[in-house]
């Protein structure tokens, strides 16, 4: 398994229990947009911190914005720069 499915994957699980997607995540396409799947500022909040804490990473603030939790993939993009991936 590749690093980039590898971290999509635990991003997937992340958005699973934190999300509160109005449909599977599994569905969901990489480019789709979150927020339109039903993801509040407040879910992403909890979504950012969990994500922190799976990657053990930290978010710069330049990095917290609509944006970077907009989509799987955005958010595959931010935790790959953060982890050198």
């Amino acid at each position: 398994m590749s690093t980039a499915h590898h971290i999509e994957t635990q991003i997937r699980t992340v958005l699973r229990e934190h999300a509160r997607l109005s449909k599977p995540i599994d569905t969901i396409d990489s480019a789709a947009d979150l927020y339109q799947a039903g993801m509040t500022s407040h879910a992403s909040v909890n979504v950012m911190l969990a994500l922190e804490s799976a990657f053990d990473i930290e978010f710069a603030d330049h990095m917290l914005k609509r944006s970077v939790f907009n989509s799987v993939a955005s958010i595959r993009d931010a935790v790959a720069e953060l982890t050198h991936a």
